[in-house]
């Protein structure tokens, strides 16, 4: 089971979305825990303060260090990993979430304000961001994370769910479909009816490489190709033309 702590100054923002889905079935079953605590839990004097002016001057408040510390303190454990969201840090893949899933304990510090006291920087052992943009604080992207890890836990949901995902295997996931066969004139590709487990197979792989190829052309350019995705990109770029745009750069 891993557990998670999270520090927030808005609490009420992780009720919901903890509550329902996947998420809340995993809580329920015991595959997880997640504790929400307030921040001003450790605040400073009689109002809880835990934020304050920059030093030099400039628009906004800074979060103390003296708060953090103080949770830190009383959270984190010998096996704990301490996570703090800020917009300059790694940014968070799908290989991360798997290496985070792996550990027993982690504390998610989610900032708000203008910053964070640079002091906080040396408190963490890793700094996340979910993309370039700026959010209003760290709790949309703790969610995120929460909900990417969660899922990954055994027990969680059906493994074969997790073998073909986008950015498991490096590559994007191949079009799915359902019922009806047809539909405003678009009919299910015939070899996903066709019974035949190798082609149905092979068809996916050259439809996840054209999909990457076309959407996120920098997953293929660190990847390793093995001569069956190298013959199948032969194919790909022989059917875009000389007129394929980004399949054939």
């Amino acid at each position: 089971m891993i557990e998670i702590d999270i520090l927030t100054l808005f609490p009420e923002m992780f009720r919901g979305p903890l509550a329902a889905s996947i998420p809340a079935r995993i809580l329920q079953e015991g595959l997880a825990a997640v504790r929400v605590h307030d921040l001003r839990q450790w605040g400073i004097g009689r109002h809880r303060s835990v934020d304050d002016t920059p030093y030099g001057g400039g628009a906004g408040m800074i979060l103390r260090p003296e708060p953090v510390a103080g949770a830190l303190a009383e959270l984190r454990r010998p096996d704990s990993v301490v996570i703090l969201f800020d917009p300059t840090g790694e940014r968070f893949a799908q290989t991360r979430a798997e290496d985070l899933a792996r550990y027993p304990h982690l504390v998610l510090v989610c900032p708000r304000y203008e910053g964070v006291d640079e002091r906080i920087r040396g408190m963490v052992d890793l700094e996340l961001s979910i993309g370039d943009y700026v959010l209003t604080g760290g709790e949309l992207p703790a969610l995120v994370v929460c909900d990417t890890i969660l899922r990954l836990l055994p027990g969680a949901i059906e493994p074969a769910s997790l073998a073909d995902e986008s950015f498991t295997t490096g590559l994007l996931e191949y079009p799915q479909y359902t019922r009806p066969a047809r539909f405003d004139g678009r009919a299910v590709p015939s070899v996903l009816a066709s019974g035949d487990h190798g082609a149905v197979r092979r068809w996916r792989l050259k439809e996840s490489l054209r999909r990457t190829l076309e959407r996120r052309p920098d997953l293929l350019a660190v990847r390793d190709l093995s001569p069956e995705e190298d013959r199948l990109m032969a194919e790909i770029r022989a059917e875009a033309g000389p007129e394929g745009g980004p399949v054939g750069d």
